[in-house]
């Protein structure tokens, strides 16, 4: 008998049901950042600063049935709109599997292991600051963070002693 292949990996993101989109999610928290553009070149511009509803320790958003509300300008990712959100990190399983890649070996339905993707340093659990720490929101272009938009979705991922 032929062992059955994850659904990522047989359905398209618009074939998938509610449950299995949303379990694509990893948790790094990279699209709850703030960014900037440029408007000269339109280059993406990431910081270090989080949405004012993002858990910096959990990497979720604190309300997120109800985000909207609070943040009208959160942008609700959907197979129909990812391929214009360029800002999206070339690690998320969204993106990864729009382009017909492969989750990444950290990502936690790959592991098994919901913090996989803490713990193989992928997230920026605990590296933010709130965007209500401003005044103003330009300040936030003190914590530019360009290496936020490096690939880490072919990082190897190596469990740590007595895991999996």
């Amino acid at each position: 008998m032929t062992p059955r292949k994850p659904f990522w990996e047989t359905k398209t993101l618009s074939e998938m049901t509610v449950p299995e989109w949303e379990s694509l999610c990893d948790g790094c928290g990279l699209c709850c950042l703030v960014r900037f553009e440029d408007e000269d070149t339109g280059e993406i511009i990431p910081t270090r600063v989080h949405c004012q509803l993002f858990d910096e320790h959990l990497c979720r958003c604190k309300d997120y049935p109800n985000r909207r509300k609070t943040v009208p300008d959160c942008i609700k990712l959907t197979p129909y709109n990812i391929e214009d959100l360029e800002w999206m990190p070339p690690s998320c399983a969204y993106r990864r599997i729009h382009e017909g890649k492969d989750l990444p070996l950290w990502h936690p339905l790959i592991t098994g292991d919901p913090e996989s993707t803490h713990k193989a340093g992928v997230s920026v659990r605990d590296q933010t600051v709130s965007e209500l720490s401003f005044v103003d929101a330009e300040d936030a272009m003190d914590f530019v963070a360009t290496d936020l938009m490096r690939d880490r979705g072919d990082d190897l991922y190596e469990p740590e002693d007595g895991e999996d």
